[in-house]
């Protein structure tokens, strides 16, 4: 037998594969009750079935696996292989079943809140803004490129994760905290700063550098810590940018 059968022995290659593919409708079945948790049982369904042959211990994992569940869609294929480790240790009797649960809340709860802040809070916009400004400029086969690239990197990303979850279980976690993803989204983030002024650059040349851009980018500047700082409703801070707006059409008309 290969070596990647022995690191998912017993779940064959093909098992293994059939769940990372169900990573991808985690969310689809998304409720209020349990969050992601029927979609997380989907996922790990065919894993379940190749390490409890027998009905009874069968039907256990699935409650374990439809017990709430909710952590951001990128982390999902890693947490897929690390509760399915787990499952591969619980049916052999080296852990009790409780230590999924255990695991799976203290997992999903820690990588949702680090999902949203590097992923949604500085890789997306690090995406977002670069195909923004690549497109403004008219360079469409450098948009496309970048956005290959940066979809085939997140799916390899993914399947990654998922096979190291799955191949080193709870170990494959505490690797991550030498990623340092935490303070890595914070340089992101002030990357993304320098890439919106460019961006603001772009569409409002006529501001050029003068007072006005000045007024405007203060404007930014303040809403945004109304909104971090102080939580001011966004509501509240559009109407107050389009009133400081108004103003300005105002004095100079």
């Amino acid at each position: 037998m290969s070596s990647t059968s022995d690191a998912f022995s017993p779940l064959s290659f093909r098992v293994a594969a059939r769940c990372f593919a169900r990573c991808y409708l985690v969310g689809t079945n998304f409720n209020t009750r349990g969050m992601q948790n029927v979609g997380l049982a989907l996922a790990m369904e065919p894993g379940l079935q190749a390490l409890y042959p027998q009905l009874k211990p069968r039907q256990q994992a699935r409650r374990r696996a439809l017990q709430h569940y909710n952590t951001h869609p990128f982390w999902s294929p890693l947490l897929v292989g690390v509760f399915l480790s787990l499952e591969r240790d619980i049916s052999r009797g080296i852990l009790p079943p409780a230590m999924l649960q255990r695991v799976k809340t203290t997992a999903a709860h820690t990588l949702s809140a680090l999902g949203d802040s590097f992923f949604g809070g500085a890789l997306l916009v690090l995406f977002s803004l670069v195909l923004a400004l690549l497109l403004f400029n008219g360079w469409v086969a450098a948009a496309w490129t970048w956005l290959g690239v940066c979809f085939l990197g997140l799916q390899a990303f993914k399947l990654l994760t998922f096979a190291g979850g799955l191949r080193e279980g709870i170990a494959f976690l505490n690797r991550l905290k030498k990623w340092d993803l935490i303070n890595w989204g914070q340089r992101l983030k002030l990357l993304n700063a320098g890439l919106v002024t460019l961006l603001w650059l772009e569409l409002w040349p006529g501001l050029g550098i003068g007072w006005e851009w000045v007024f405007w980018s203060l404007a930014v500047m303040i809403g945004a810590f109304c909104y971090l700082r102080l939580r001011v409703s966004r509501a509240w801070l559009v109407l107050a940018f389009v009133g400081y707006w108004s103003v300005l059409l105002f004095l100079a008309g």
